[in-house]
């Protein structure tokens, strides 16, 4: 973690420019430093035998094993020099079960000479499966005894032998050869931790922790190693992040305080319902920090259908009344105008300020979206610079250079995930001084993750559902197991229909794309049918429903590359229930809101995430009437992907799912955009694993950075930050 001359110097002059090639292109490794933090992911001890009955199929594997039988067989072959071709089967064995080698051609001479029965070697290659039984073909191998035992043991020092992540170039035992050359360097390494901090939690220091991880002699050594490091990894992250809230909270910025009796009384004594216990809570959250004069940077999680846009409207409003304007950023054009329709139906007469009929208080609320007609577009703009309009709702062309505003107050962003840092930063920078930011999320995030990802915005979380919400029953529905669950589908939603309700169909593709030839000649085998087809599209699935099951009912089609005018027209008459059902992509995932709509049938539900499922789900059961929502899948009972959906299905927990689904999937996927342009990804810390690590972690950052807020005295800690922080990241916390 630390770049000093000894871990920053360039693999190619340690290792050679081929091993280092091989290393940069398929490891990302390039220097010493990044060697000696690529950890192993597990250990083989010396004195037991792997498990070879639990080896994945299709991947690179590295097994400990001893050779049990070795035969040559010779077979007539045109290839061969002399007509005939050799071929070497090898069979290992664990003590539980057998694996066979196949070693064929000019590759069968030194294997045939060195893997003699009892002989003990690591193995890596690709499993496959041949007449049924597991086997390796052509494996590289390394000998554990024999001529060459002294490099051996020296190579595999102590008992416990290391497999790193390798790939086909580059076996485990190579990995473990090159670490041994860096090893010493990692005396040099600086440690990031202060000495206090260290040993106040008994901490073993930074070298002696890398020693132990790459070349233990004991599993205690390896726990040793892996506290000291999941700790480095925890802390860094989060100094980087506490300097970050630190800085923000030194910047100035107006103090908006609504002033009584105004636009928000006005809007609030006019609301048809009480807000929820958990809206007045984060609205008084929110109100604090606008009176301040540090700009607010606030995340606001809530479960989909929690109110989060009634929290974000009242803020808004709270800023006009203080006389600035308030900008909602949304990820899509379908959502902006969904937006601006319900917030002007919301404020009714409070959102016709400067027109006849408008309310003493009232302001002007406008859209601007990339392909609003110019004239428009013209007075959309003139608006904003006049101050006319207090409320300005928006896709990503409110960034654009040509927008002003008069006085910029607040920016609320929908939807976090869609929109990426530098979007975000130079909407920011279009206020006089930096505006307020409240960032809306309908994935809720794990308590570990926020504190990681979002660590530098202060949380509140919305996770009551408002009065009249109904619950939502949700089922996978096998269609290739159990044809008929999928025509039962049909007749529910035939049900829905004619109990006077409307229901979404979801499917993962539009259909209008030009097909490649080659992909549409090669033909699927029946066994993986379901995952290589291509997946549902939006205009097939439409026209069948409208020609078969669904005959009789109106049937549209909404999906993002229709014509703006076009979506918008499909959504009104979705919306006034001139359709009853609406066959779309994933366009409607988000803020689209028809209390009326109370079905739901996912096709290929299986190619959609988590989070995206419950986002989909929550479209319905928003009215009075329960919501049904069906999840269609082709893949069989055992596959992970079907156990996904029967997770989904079985809770309507929002935090429950994202802790399933970080499970589920590989934690670089939910880092991946907080480490963008780090150097150092996590790689011992496990987000929902080190919970207390990450809490603790953030304590002690945060104090060390209030102690001394530029990090002089404590210049390991300043270099580990730079080898965590480079330019891309910086700007990237920067904007954050």
């Amino acid at each position: 973690m630390d770049p000093v001359p000894a871990l920053e110097e360039p693999l190619k002059k340690v290792l050679g420019p081929a091993t280092a090639k091989v290393m940069a292109e398929h490891l990302g490794l390039h220097t010493v430093g990044d060697l000696l933090h690529h950890y192993p992911r597990r250990y083989e001890e010396r004195g037991q035998l792997t498990h070879l009955a639990d080896l994945p199929l299709d991947e690179h594997a590295t097994v400990v094993a001893q050779v049990a039988d070795a035969r040559l067989h010779t077979f007539a072959s045109s290839k061969a020099p002399r007509g005939k071709g050799q071929r070497l089967e090898v069979t290992i064995t664990d003590g539980s079960g057998q694996l066979k080698l196949v070693f064929f051609g000019n590759g069968v001479h030194k294997p045939h000479k060195e893997l003699l029965p009892g002989t003990r070697a690591l193995f890596a290659g690709k499993v496959s499966v041949f007449n049924r039984r597991l086997q390796l073909a052509h494996p590289a191998y390394e000998l554990l005894r024999g001529e060459d035992a002294s490099e051996t043991v020296d190579t595999w020092a102590g008992a416990l032998i290391p497999l790193y992540p390798a790939t086909a170039k580059l076996e485990s035992w190579k990995i473990a050869k090159a670490v041994q050359t860096v090893l010493p360097s990692a005396q040099e390494a600086v440690d990031p931790l202060p000495e206090a901090l260290r040993a106040g939690r008994g901490l073993v220091p930074l070298p002696e922790a890398l020693l132990k991880i790459h070349r233990p002699h004991t599993k205690a050594d390896i726990e040793d190693a892996r506290a000291r490091l999941k700790w480095d990894e925890a802390f860094v992250l989060q100094v980087a992040l506490a300097r970050r809230r630190h800085a923000d909270s030194q910047l100035p910025a107006v103090a908006r305080k609504p002033k009584q009796d105004g636009l928000l009384s006005a809007f609030d004594a006019k609301l048809p319902f009480t807000l929820t216990e958990g809206q007045r809570k984060v609205s008084a959250e929110i109100f604090d920090d606008l009176a301040t004069e540090h700009p607010m940077h606030r995340l606001l999680q809530g479960e989909v259908g929690s109110g989060k846009t009634m929290v974000a409207l009242r803020a808004m409003l709270a800023v006009v009344d203080a006389g600035g304007q308030a900008a909602m950023l949304a990820p899509t054009e379908v959502l902006a105008q969904q937006h601006h329709r319900s917030i002007t139906e919301m404020m009714g007469e409070l959102a016709e300020g400067g027109m006849l009929g408008g309310a003493e208080d009232s302001t002007k609320v406008v859209l601007l979206t990339g392909s609003m007609g110019a004239a428009g577009r013209r007075q959309a703009l003139l608006d904003l610079v006049t101050g006319e309009a207090g409320l300005v709702i928006g896709t990503h062309a409110l960034i654009e250079d040509k927008v002003q505003f008069h006085d910029l107050g607040l920016v609320v962003v929908d939807e976090q995930h869609r929109f990426g840092v530098e979007q975000r930063d130079a909407l920011r920078g279009k206020g006089k001084q930096p505006p307020h930011l409240l960032v809306m999320t309908a994935t809720p995030i794990p308590r570990t993750v926020a504190m990681t990802v979002f660590g530098d915005l202060d949380t509140s979380v919305l996770d009551q559902l408002p009065a009249g919400r109904s619950p939502i029953a949700s089922h996978v529905v096998p269609a290739a197991d159990k044809p008929h669950f999928l025509a039962r589908a049909w007749e529910r939603v035939r049900e829905e229909v004619s109990n006077g309700h409307q229901a979404y169909v979801v499917c993962p593709r539009i259909g209008d794309e030009d097909e490649d030839p080659k992909k549409s000649k090669k033909k699927p085998s029946s066994e993986d049918e379901a995952e290589k087809r291509p997946p549902l599209a939006v205009l097939e699935v439409a026209d069948q429903l409208a020609r078969g099951p669904l005959q009789g009912l109106e049937v549209e089609v909404l999906h993002g590359r229709m014509p703006p005018d076009d979506k918008d027209a499909v959504m009104r008459r979705f919306t006034a229930g001139e359709t009853h059902v609406l066959v779309a992509t994933t366009v409607i995932e988000v803020g689209v809101n028809v209390p009326n709509a109370t079905a739901m049938v996912i096709m290929d539900a299986d190619r959609f995430g988590v989070s995206q499922l419950h986002q989909l789900r929550g479209r319905v059961g928003r009215g009075s009437a329960a919501g049904l929502c069906l999840f269609v899948t082709e893949m069989p009972e055992a596959s992970p992907a079907r156990q996904r959906l029967t997770s989904v299905a079985s809770t309507l927990d929002g935090f429950e799912l994202s802790r399933i689904d970080l499970e589920q999937r590989r934690e670089g996927d939910v880092l991946g955009q907080a480490q963008s342009g780090a150097r150092t990804s996590l790689r011992m810390l496990t987000v929902i694993d080190d919970e207390e690590i990450i809490a603790e972690a953030r304590e002690e950052a945060t104090a060390v950075v209030a102690a001394d807020p530029d990090l002089d005295r404590l210049p390991g800690l300043r270099t580990a930050l730079q080898a965590l922080l480079d330019e891309e990241r910086e700007q990237y916390l920067d904007k954050g």
